[in-house]
């Protein structure tokens, strides 16, 4: 059985793998417009890989002004079953210091509605399952690789995601704290709503970058410091990625890839026709 590609989204820099091999750039259009940047596809130890800088080369684009339909439909365009998503947190928890990395299980939703969180809309409503946000199959499989790439790992905890581009106040901080929420961050929430409507696994390697701005004896968050615990951490999320390719099985034994089997709420017979060209690829084989 040919082995569905693992995509991968993140900042700059993790299109450059070493040792990926048959490197080719795609562009990309969707029904949903343009997806943030071309795909780097290639292969790495005998897998597919697709990677998507989320928000284009250079950092273009604010968390509120990246098109997440259109880069989760173009991942399943490539034949994508599994997104290892690389993000940059702060830190919640005094234990998770920065450069640790954390594998999230679940979310807070702190967005404000600004941008496009599913697929569905336009005449076909359908309620994905998400309980359980993230996959759980690949979640442990991340937490194994870090281990073995020797990264200070913590596996499950709660991720705020916010609207940004401003970092919290002072008084937010203290809140989420008080949720005993672990991380947060402005994108990674919204990708695996569209995720599980896609049925494509996903999992998240969050990079801790710094306390946010409840801690007493660390400086508030800046872009500097940010950038500078991101530049130390590439290496590591690579060491990550490569190691968990190297255990990927070719069959997903989860029930991401079936998720949205049920959800369809809509008679078919009053779906407007442009609206189920517009989702074959998301649930045609349900309608």
């Amino acid at each position: 059985m040919a082995m569905d590609a693992v995509g991968v989204i993140g900042g700059s820099g993790l299109y450059e793998m070493e040792g990926l091999e048959d490197v080719a750039r795609v562009r990309l259009e969707t029904p949903f417009g343009a997806p943030s940047d071309e795909y780097v596809t290639g292969m790495l130890g005998g897998v597919p890989m697709v990677f998507l800088p989320r928000h284009g080369r250079g950092h273009r684009l604010l968390p509120s002004e990246v098109n997440y339909c259109a880069n989760i439909h173009g991942m399943k365009q490539l034949g994508v079953g599994r997104i290892i998503s690389v993000s940059a947190v702060g830190s919640l928890k005094e234990s998770i210091e920065p450069g640790h990395i954390v594998i999230p299980d679940q979310f807070v939703d702190r967005t404000k509605g600004v941008r496009r969180d599913s697929f569905f809309g336009d005449g076909l409503v359908a309620h994905a399952g998400f309980a359980d946000p993230v996959c759980h199959e690949l979640s442990v499989l991340l937490y194994r690789a870090a281990l073995t790439a020797g990264a200070t790992v913590h596996r499950g905890g709660t991720y705020v995601c916010m609207e940004g581009p401003a970092f919290s106040t002072r008084a937010e901080s203290f809140m989420y704290r008080s949720l005993d929420a672990s991380v947060i961050g402005m994108t990674n929430l919204t990708e695996a709503k569209l995720a599980r409507e896609a049925e494509i696994c996903y999992g998240i390697i969050a990079l801790s970058t710094d306390y946010d701005c409840w801690h007493e004896t660390h400086d508030d968050v800046t872009v500097e410091a940010i950038l500078e615990i991101i530049r130390r951490n590439v290496a590591m999320a690579k060491s990550i990625i490569r190691q968990a390719v190297t255990e990927i099985r070719a069959v997903r034994n989860c029930a991401c890839a079936t998720a949205m089997q049920y959800a369809v709420l809509t008679d078919r017979s009053v779906i407007p026709a442009e609206t189920r060209r517009k989702l074959d690829l998301i649930v045609g084989k349900y309608l």
